[in-house]
């Protein structure tokens, strides 16, 4: 008898067998009902497993048509190598900004003109205004054509954009112009709010971001104005641009630049240029004079707290009498540090505990420092230019670190250079842009009109420079940037008449970084020079791939 309705073929054998050796061997019939049953048990089994075959064959490809016709593949923004927008009997000044306005992930660019009408058939006159008026412009970065532009009162005296970033503001520039302040959106270049000056303040750029003071859960802004006898700060709704509280008097001498740092107690201090040197403010103490009670949602830093003085309130960061600038370089533990540029040094103060890493004596530093990667430490380090005289300038790279010369070149100083810049690579490597001329390849030393020329240091071929061909036009500002996340590095320059706000033709221009590496001259420098062949440096500068910091 059977004991189990489910017998393998094994056992089916082994009962075969032990029949054979007892004499009691399966009967036919009872074979061929086994045999039966294990074929279609095998059956419904390749029956599933075809069903589930196709079934997964026809998920597959309904994914594949989905994804083929049905949803769209995104489409890459197809760039213009160059492209030119010439304005003729125009005015511009030195304002660029590079920000996404058009909401394609490519960045534009934002500029004013002072003209009697605009690229769109808009006029001052149309607008109801003095002719000629300003004009705030955007074009596509793409290919140069106008997304927007804005007509507003004259005369213009700044702007200043990237102020909706990690803001709930539905704005991003705010510019002074004649007598008032004006909020535009950058996506469409409508004007969130317009508020006239604060009365006795004509306020500089840059504006301070700070948190939200007035309750309406907008960030707002504040506006330090420097005079010949004081120095006064206004807080501003970022939701409607009215005055919050009462100005405030910092301090009764003349601030020459100013910033908000930030500490790692998240406790904002403003930063004060005196004729003694460089002082923090706490923001929960100027929002305090400002309107009473307003300080009660602002952090305060105990470690930095202690070293404020018990009568100003002031902070002493670093004492000198020639104090020229103050800028915020790379994030150290959550707080940047600050770069600081004296009549006779550079140093550079740890943002958290306002100790000195370092100091780097120089003569006079002609521009604005820049930063870039030129080692792999992950540290910024400092572009200087140092004026050393007969019209030369030392173009310096200083470690990040330590303060330590990390590479430099002398080049004659001509006129109207801009100020150098730096683009980061893939491989952790900044790409660095300056301007100037080489002594060997002029045989004047007095370079009264310098034939000025860009060059491209790449850090793995610290012994070559490439040179290209300069623009010709007078340079109002120029900027060397990505136009989209991680590719596309580019020149964009601003050129017009010498004098800043004068009449003529006015070009913004934008060119393809590599553009010009092919036909660049490569220059050898220091001892050695290189063993790379010309060929091989320019193939390496060909296949650089670029990337945000």
């Amino acid at each position: 008898m059977e004991t189990t309705g489910s017998a393998t073929e094994a056992e089916l054998l082994k009962r075969v067998e032990d029949g054979a050796e007892t004499g009691t061997a399966p009967s036919a019939t009872e074979l061929k009902k086994k045999s039966c049953k294990e074929v279609l048990g095998f059956a419904k089994l390749t029956h599933w497993r075809t069903a589930v075959f196709f079934l997964s064959l026809f998920i597959c490809l309904t994914i594949v048509f989905a994804f083929s016709f049905i949803i769209p593949c995104p489409v890459r923004p197809q760039y213009l190598v160059t492209w030119n927008r010439t304005f003729s009997e125009a005015a511009t000044y030195d304002f660029l900004a590079i920000e996404d306005a058009s909401k394609d992930k490519v960045m534009d660019v934002l500029f004013v003109l002072k003209n009697t009408e605009g690229s769109q058939n808009n006029t001052c006159a149309d607008a109801g205004l003095p002719s000629p008026c300003v004009f705030v412009l955007a074009v596509d970065g793409t290919d140069g054509e106008t997304l927007w532009e804005r007509p507003l009162d004259p005369e213009f005296h700044w702007a200043q954009c990237g102020l909706d970033k990690e803001t709930s503001r539905t704005w991003d520039c705010l510019l002074s112009h004649s007598d008032k302040l004006t909020a535009v959106d950058k996506f469409t270049g409508d004007v969130r709010w317009q508020q006239p000056q604060p009365p006795g303040l004509h306020s500089t750029v840059p504006v301070l971001s700070v948190p939200d003071l007035d309750g309406d859960k907008v960030s707002d802004v504040a506006l330090v104005a420097s005079g010949n006898t004081q120095t006064q700060l206004v807080f501003l709704s970022g939701k409607t641009g009215v005055q919050i509280g009462s100005t405030v008097v910092l301090d009764y001498t003349e601030t020459a630049n100013h910033l908000l740092h930030c500490t790692t107690e998240g406790s904002h201090y403003v930063l004060l240029q005196k004729d003694t040197g460089l002082y923090g403010l706490a923001l929960w103490r100027i929002a305090a004079n400002a309107k009473a009670g307003m300080e009660a949602g602002l952090k305060k830093d105990k470690h930095w707290e202690k070293n404020a003085s018990a009568t100003s309130g002031l902070v002493p960061i670093y004492e000198s009498d020639s104090m020229k600038q103050v800028l915020r370089t790379g994030e150290v533990d959550n707080s940047p540090n600050l770069l600081l540029v004296t009549g006779k040094e550079v140093a550079s103060v740890d943002g958290k505990n306002l100790q000195i890493p370092w100091r780097f004596n120089t003569s006079s530093v002609l521009s604005e420092p820049s930063f870039g990667h030129f080692n792999k430490d992950k540290v910024l380090d400092v572009v200087v230019e140092e004026d050393i005289g007969n019209y030369t300038k030392r173009v310096v790279i200083l470690d990040g670190k330590s303060g330590g010369v990390l590479w430099e070149v002398d080049l004659l100083a001509c006129p109207n250079s801009p100020r150098p810049a730096a683009i980061h690579t893939t491989n952790s490597f900044s790409i660095f842009v300056f301007w100037g001329l080489m002594p060997s390849e002029t045989n004047s030393s007095v370079p009264l009109t310098c034939d000025r020329r860009s060059y491209l240091l790449y850090p793995l071929y610290s012994k070559v420079l490439l040179e290209a061909t300069s623009f010709i036009d007078h340079i109002i500002t120029f900027k060397a940037t990505l136009l989209e996340r991680g590719r596309h590095a580019a020149y964009i320059a601003l050129t017009g008449p010498g004098t800043e706000g004068a009449k003529g033709t006015v070009v913004l221009s934008k060119r393809k970084l590599k553009q010009d590496v092919p036909d660049s001259k490569v220059l050898r420098i220091g001892t050695g020079g290189g063993s790379e062949s010309n060929e091989d440096i320019i193939e390496a500068f060909k296949r650089l791939r670029f990337s945000d910091w």
